[in-house]
């Protein structure tokens, strides 16, 4: 051996020893300390060591060594694959590749494993790349030395861990990965190294590699830090349990819970760490999800930052190599018949219904994009009419494009396609695009996944067991039985719903029509006769309407139909017909009757009490009484009831004149409606033409008709103005108690009476009302009137108070065409009473 040879394996050995080393120093800087609360023999170094203890402590040391070595082997893995790049790129031999390892190592300040992730990151530009990089951008990381990506210690996250600086991350991917392409067929080995290399640094203490059966159970691939105990309880998860696996395999998503027992899923390990934190995430690549990687916390878990979530789905990619191959990338393999497809393709044309064998379609990323229609069955129908030739070989979406729509079924058969779980629905509506118009059919659908590929077998109901459906629960609904008689043979053939109608089970026999007085009520015995006479004799299609007693005891109100079937001879042959359930009908109709008579004398009860409150109030007040001629003085009255007859109002008026000479005027409004205002009014109006006999002001004449209306007219309150009128010295005196003033109307001009105090009839028992004196003078007009003449509900009493002086200013005339200008014009939308005593001073 010559001297360059030696000094060249010499070299080698050194370089190969000092990896080596640098792998220990990285596995045992990034392998997590003992938890809390530990306390080992070594902790107590002043205990006998016990042989229990002893072969403990062997173990332990044979477990570490071992996992030392297999972080020693991982680490030379990614060393080893960044010298063959260095190989490829520099066309040198492995021993220059070597020494160019390790010049850069002593020139960038870097150990040999981040040097490697950083050459490693440089040639592949993969997802474990982009997640360095991106970790660099966030952190801010990038000013030190080296010259790729993550490759300086820029600023670390949460609190300066150095198992979170950027170029940890890509080294401790980087040493998963080798990892795991080592030992890529053992899934144990690479969940034992995912947790070592990789998972560990972040805290995590175990780690589940689930597979996801095309039963839709999952089985425990691959396990590493559980008990071995607890592994062997979980290694089958039966279909339909919810866990955390199936919540993060049902949404398609990493999952994050952060407190198990708050949670309250099922999953392994559960019992050793009851509040501890978990991280599931899918597995799988080209829309297609063969398992789970479940990453287990000893602790409650806080919300993880993007790139951390964005490594767990590295590794999750990674882990999906060591479960299956991943589907083709090229379009050539694609379009190959692969071996399960033709399997798949044989079933299909052995099925009596409709189906079609799909295939995924992936785009440039590798990411699900479409399903190949691969084969349809012989027996395949196109809701369009297009034949198979048409089908076959074309995406889905392109012969089918609404199954992206409302129906979802392009989302179904995606997540069978990814999860396994196969999909089943009866009545499910398939639309697809006739001529441009969308036609909707109702099928039973079917959806499987078999290894690469979707079988989609529908069958569509057709119109006979449409109808039929139909048929069959219309008379549910409508409580219908059918029958049909055969009078040749004397079968009978009743259907399930007329057997509920009699109230016999399905085994008993069938009641022929000529039985059927024996289960009715004798008096619908004649009527039940008459109906038989018309169908079996008379040859005539009949129906009746009859209590029908049944077996529990029950009373049934039914009705029948029936049609004689003649046969080539006109003679009768079969009898048809339908029984109905009428109770309901007939109790209805019962209570509407009546409901029908007592509001009919409701009805004759309001009207006749409506006919005697308006007759009442007529009597009083006629709408238009003649004007009354007195001494200087001529009055005249208009009186309109309210629009609704049912609204019997309370407004009076009166003009009288007095023994005394004087001419007594009033006006007054009872609240509320009907016969009680209407007597309320008589009562009142009459208590003060009494009273005025007295010769008392119109002040003390209310006062003594509020004692009046608080103590002898029961729950009456009123307004009233009162006016007297001296024909010698036209001067009135008036007073009002909670009323609208008078409106004096004196050459072409109109103004109100100024508003003076008192308070409405019947509020208090005694009340002192205050009167006031106007001079009136020749062709004078004084207006008195009830509210229902300017009170609207969208105005205020001022401004309606000032539309009728603007009125009565320019309502011009005789006093009698004056009054009916006013009423035409009033602007009241409160449907009341409305009363206008007009007074012109001759």
């Amino acid at each position: 051996m010559t001297g360059d040879t030696r000094r060249h394996d010499d070299a080698r050995r050194h370089d190969d020893a000092r990896r080596g080393d640098d792998a220990h120093r990285y596995d045992d800087a990034r392998r997590p300390g003992p938890p809390a609360g530990d306390r080992s023999a070594a902790a107590v170094p002043h205990q006998a060591p016990t042989p229990l203890g002893r072969l403990v402590a062997t173990v332990e040391r044979l477990r570490r060594e071992v996992l030392e070595a297999q972080a020693a082997a991982d680490g030379r893995a990614l060393v080893e694959l960044a010298k063959g790049i260095l190989i490829g790129q520099l066309h040198c031999t492995p021993a220059a590749a070597a020494r160019q390892l390790d010049v850069l190592c002593r020139e960038s300040g870097m150990s040999p494993l981040e040097l490697a992730a950083d050459i490693v990151n440089q040639a592949s530009r993969d997802n474990v790349s982009e997640i360095a990089a991106e970790f660099v951008e966030r952190t801010g990381a990038g000013t030190g030395s080296g010259s790729g990506t993550g490759t300086s210690a820029g600023p670390a996250v949460r609190g300066g861990d150095p198992a979170d600086r950027p170029s940890t991350v890509a080294v401790r991917l980087r040493t998963a990965e080798s990892g795991v392409l080592a030992v890529a067929a053992d899934t144990q080995a690479v969940a034992e190294s995912l947790l070592t290399n990789a998972l560990g640094p972040l805290g995590a203490v175990a780690v589940a590699v689930w597979a996801a059966e095309p039963d839709g159970s999952l089985a425990l691939a691959g396990h590493a830090g559980f008990p071995p105990r607890e592994a062997a309880r979980w290694r089958h998860v039966p279909p339909g349990v919810s866990t955390v696996a199936r919540l993060a395999l049902g949404e398609r998503r990493l999952v994050t819970l952060t407190d198990m027992d708050w949670e309250g899923l099922p999953s392994v390990g559960r019992a050793e760490w009851p509040d501890g934190g978990r991280i599931a995430v899918p597995t799988g690549t080209g829309g297609r999800i063969q398992g789970v990687l479940e990453i287990c916390w000893p602790q409650p878990l806080e919300p993880q930052a993007p790139q951390i979530e964005r490594q767990v789905e590295a590794l999750a990619e990674l882990c999906a190599r060591t479960m299956d191959a991943a589907p083709p990338h090229d379009p050539a393999a694609a379009d190959a018949v692969l071996p399960d497809v033709a399997e798949l393709i044989d079933l299909a044309e052995g099925l009596q219904d409709p189906a079609v064998v799909l295939t995924p379609v992936l785009d440039s990323d590798g990411r699900l994009a479409d399903f190949r229609i691969r084969h349809t069955g012989s027996r395949f129908v196109d809701p369009v009419g297009r034949p198979r030739g048409d089908v076959n070989g074309a995406l889905l979406l392109e012969a089918y494009p609404l199954a992206a729509g409302e129906s979802g079924l392009f989302d179904i058969i995606e997540r069978v396609h990814a999860t396994g779980e196969p999909f089943r629905a009866e009545r499910m509506s398939l639309t697809a695009l006739v001529d441009q118009i969308p036609l909707t059919s109702v099928a039973n659908i079917s959806v499987s996944r078999h290894g690469s590929a979707v079988l989609l077998i529908w069958r569509i109901q057709d119109e006979t067991a449409r109808l039929a459906n139909l048929l069959q629960h219309a008379q549910r609904l409508g409580r219908i039985g059918g029958f049909e008689e055969n009078l040749v043979t004397g079968e009978t053939t009743w259907n399930a719903q007329l057997y509920d109608l009699h109230g016999l089970p399905p085994t008993a026999p069938p009641v022929p029509l000529r039985e059927l007085p024996g289960y009715t009520h004798p008096d619908d015995s004649a009527a039940v006769g008459r109906f038989l006479r018309a169908v079996l004799r008379l040859r005539r299609s009949a129906s009746v309407n009859f209590r029908l007693r049944r077996p529990d005891g029950i009373t049934r109100h039914i009705r029948v139909v029936a049609e004689p079937v003649l046969d080539a001879d006109q003679r009768l042959h079969t009898v048809r017909g339908a029984y109905q359930d009428i109770s309901a009908q007939h109790w209805t109709e019962v209570a509407l009757a009546a409901t029908r008579d007592q509001l009919a004398h409701t009805e004759a009860e309001s009207a006749e009490r409506t006919r005697l409150a308006l007759q009442l109030q007529h009597a009083i007040m006629p709408p238009t009484p003649p004007a009354i001629e007195a001494p200087g003085l001529r009055v005249a009255v208009r009186y309109r009831p309210a629009e609704i007859e049912a609204l019997v109002g309370g407004d009076w008026y009166d003009t009288v004149v007095l023994p005394s000479g004087l001419i007594m005027l009033s006006v007054g409004d009872v609240a509320g409606h009907g016969i009680e205002a209407a007597t309320g009014m008589v009562v009142l109006r009459n208590a003060l033409r009494g009273l005025a006999v007295t010769g008392a002001g119109p002040a003390q004449l209310l006062s003594w008709l509020n004692t009046v209306t608080h103590n002898l007219a029961k729950h009456v309150t009123a307004t009233a103005v009162c006016g007297l009128f001296d024909p010698r010295t036209r001067v009135m005196r008036w007073a009002r108690a909670g009323h609208l003033p008078p409106v004096l109307v004196r050459g072409g001009e109109a103004e109100a009476f100024p508003l003076i105090e008192g308070l409405l009839l019947g509020a208090l028992p005694d009340v002192t009302y205050v009167e006031r004196e106007v001079q009136l003078e020749p062709d004078d007009t004084l207006l008195m009137y009830t509210d229902g003449l300017v009170e609207r509900r969208d105005s205020s009493v001022q401004e309606s108070l000032g539309h009728l002086v603007h009125a009565a200013a320019t309502a011009a005339g005789d006093l009698d065409g004056q009054l009916d200008r006013l009423l035409a014009e009033s602007r009241s939308d409160t449907d009341d009473d409305t009363c206008v005593i007009g007074i012109r001073v001759g």
